[in-house]
């Protein structure tokens, strides 16, 4: 692994407190490999064997009943997924494939359970990024009952511009139907929803989406810290 993903690793919360031993033993055990697009990582109902840390590239959280499947969420650089079920031994509530060619580390789940119980500068970590990601689940919920499709595809834009600098510019970076499916949408009622938006200053062209007027915007989707803060 290289240097530099060693140290943004480190970086995380999850890591940021713990020993040097504990980190070291941890990054130690793991596997780093490169997986190209469409790569199923995990499978739901499978045995929660490693802890995932995406170091580069994007992997789509979904799942599937009934012959339905909807996507769940996105894990970026540098970002962790299935932390409970590593920490419970238990089976995957989800699946995970990569959108984009990417690199991952898998930490041995048996290795994070064993660091868990003599560090607990790591174990109050977990307890934090649980809580998190528990806040994190509660507004999502208000976000798919409280909103209607129009209003969550407004914010979800909100946020993406201001993750990508703010310049009014949003690169979708997934494909609309991956996006609809994200949103709770069909496909068609993503592309109404978008037409829907142009009188509030949503210019489409393809991928590229133009807030030609972030303050009509704004006023439409009634942005909330209690739901679009996902820092917190």
């Amino acid at each position: 692994m290289r240097r530099e993903d060693v140290v943004e690793i480190r970086k995380l919360e999850l890591f940021r407190a713990c020993a040097d031993e504990t980190f070291d033993a941890l990054v130690t055990a793991g596997f780093l490999q490169r997986f190209p697009p469409g790569v199923v990582l995990i499978q739901e109902n499978e045995p929660s064997d490693f802890l995932y840390i995406v170091v580069e590239g994007l992997v789509e959280m979904f799942a599937g009943h009934a012959g339905r499947e909807t996507t769940i969420g996105f894990v970026r650089p540098i970002g962790t997924f299935i932390l409970a079920a590593v920490l419970k031994d238990q089976v995957y509530l989800q699946s995970a494939r990569t959108l984009e060619k990417s690199r991952v580390l898998m930490i041995p789940a048996a290795n994070v359970r064993e660091a868990m119980q003599h560090d607990t500068a790591f174990m109050s970590a977990i307890v934090g990024e649980l809580s998190t990601c528990y806040r994190n689940l509660v507004k999502e919920l208000k976000n798919q009952k409280l909103r209607t499709g129009t209003e969550r595809l407004a914010n979800w834009l909100l946020r993406a511009n201001e993750k990508q600098g703010g310049s009014g510019m949003v690169e979708l970076g997934i494909g609309k139907r991956v996006l609809a499916s994200r949103l709770g949408m069909t496909p068609e009622n993503l592309s109404r929803s978008f037409a829907a938006l142009g009188p509030h200053g949503v210019v489409v062209n393809g991928p590229r989406i133009r807030i030609a007027d972030m303050e009509t915007l704004r006023r439409f989707a009634r942005p909330s810290r209690l739901i679009d803060d996902l820092t917190s």
